[in-house]
């Protein structure tokens, strides 16, 4: 079964919160042994007021090897594996903890939308999802508390970024007459070597130093997938630090000169930014390509069931003007002036310009793909109201330029929700209590024994 969201199962958190000192907990029953036997469950980590259990940290470990079942050696030893699984976990946890606080929730109805939309990532129905999560010996219930975490944690992560995230005109402008503008999509990899904020020049010193250990194992034969699982700190790290097909104009300013001088399979060196060091891999790039689209025009007549028009009403009237226009030779115009209530195209006697396909829903689009020019359609239904169209024209249209504004107002926005969150991520790690409980769960790389927040020791 492919890994949902490629993201790796979590296990159910602990309903109650326990003092930092207690170390052992009575295992649930689905993990308990065969024959009576109840091995102690014990915590790993105290993530301010919640705890991580070592029963999650290993239903976690053990979905992300089944995620990498078919080539195990991309994995990084057991204790590497486990200190990244861990930090995901935490983070998570964060999350989770700072949504709770702001009000965030999410529904059953919410989780039963995500398992559904899992299904059908998988070609399955919700009812054969749970059957194959539970062969693999997971919990159902343990799936559905890690696609509401991960609901609630993109719900935290749109509440940071419309909050912080704006964008003008002028700084799209900017962008496209910058000498630095690059066209075109490259396809990215990154290791991400964290520096905590307002980290000293030791932990500087000692992200620089994991760094080069990344980039002297790849120069070593290591692949970079591999060495991103293994080192990266980024929240892709354990699907390889693949960031996807992205333009070029998504690329922070930082690193895009050095990507543009990138051939497939090159690999930076570690560049620093704001938030600690990077090493990029290009895997692939693509020009940019004129964007030629269809666009139609018509107009139309809608027609709203009201307090003083039932839906039957409706239905009844739109047939009636269908029938007055194809068999009586009826003036679209006029008719679409007195009986049409779409406030923006009645007074226009229903003309709706011109407009690329999807511009008006789906519905609308659906009837235009099957019309010739000057054909008017049957009378259909949406969700606003009863509709008659009619195709006057189409065309096609060059709308680079357009295209190209609209991809620059998204690439600077993507960009400047990506460092807000990032940010914001690295505030409340710095600021949360995390104790990691057991010393070889701590990152050796890291100074004070890998703790950090308020709980430093």
């Amino acid at each position: 079964m492919k890994q949902p969201f490629a993201l790796f199962l979590f296990a159910a958190a602990a309903a109650a919160v326990l003092p930092a000192h207690a170390q052992l907990l009575p295992q649930s029953p689905a993990a308990q042994g065969t024959q009576g036997v109840q091995p102690l469950d014990r915590i790993v980590a105290v993530v301010d007021d919640g705890i991580i259990l070592q029963s999650e940290l290993n239903e976690a470990m053990r979905s992300v090897q089944q995620q990498y079942a078919n080539d195990p050696s991309q994995l990084p030893p057991q204790d590497v594996l486990a200190r990244q699984v861990l930090d995901r976990l935490i983070l998570m946890k964060l999350q989770v903890q700072r949504a709770d606080d702001q009000g965030i929730r999410v529904s059953d109805a919410d989780v039963d939308q995500a398992v559904a939309a899992v299904a059908q990532q998988n070609k399955m129905s919700p009812e054969q999802l749970r059957a194959a999560v539970e062969q693999d010996g997971s919990s159902f219930a343990a799936f559905r508390k890690q696609l509401s975490d991960q609901l609630v944690a993109q719900r935290l992560h749109e509440s940071v970024v419309r909050d912080q995230v704006s964008i003008s005109d002028s700084e799209i402008n900017n962008l496209l007459a910058s000498p630095s503008y690059k066209a075109g999509e490259v396809h990215l990899a990154h290791i991400q070597i964290s520096v905590p904020a307002g980290g000293n020049a030791d932990d500087i010193q000692a992200a620089q130093k994991k760094a080069q250990q990344a980039i002297d194992a790849i120069k070593g034969g290591m692949d970079f997938k591999a060495a991103a699982i293994r080192f990266s700190d980024g929240q892709d790290a354990l699907e390889g630090g693949d960031l996807g097909w992205r333009r070029m104009d998504e690329v922070p300013p930082a690193f895009a000169d050095t990507v543009a001088t990138l051939k497939p399979g090159d690999v930076t060196p570690a560049l620093r930014g704001p938030t600690g060091f990077h090493i990029l891999k290009l895997i692939d790039q693509r020009a940019p390509q004129r964007q030629v689209v269809t666009e139609y025009h018509a107009r139309q007549i809608l027609l709203k069931p009201s307090e003083l028009m039932t839906p039957e009403q409706a239905r009844q009237k739109a047939e009636d003007l269908y029938n007055e226009i194809t068999t009586k030779h009826g003036d679209f115009t006029k008719l679409a002036k007195e009986n049409s209530k779409d406030d923006t195209t009645a007074n226009a006697g229903g003309d709706m310009g011109w407009f690329p396909q999807q511009a008006w829903g789906g519905a609308i689009a659906q009837q235009l793909s099957n019309m010739k020019d000057n054909q008017v359609s049957q009378p259909f239904q949406t969700e606003a109201g009863w509709h008659i169209i009619q195709l006057l024209g189409t065309r096609q249209t060059d709308r680079t330029d357009d295209i190209e504004r609209d991809q620059a107002r998204q690439a600077i926005g993507n960009r400047k929700a990506e460092q807000a969150y990032d940010d914001y991520l690295r505030e409340m790690r710095s600021s949360a209590y995390i104790n990691v409980l057991v010393p070889e769960l701590r990152d050796p790389n890291l100074p004070n024994s890998g703790q950090s927040g308020t709980g430093k020791s």
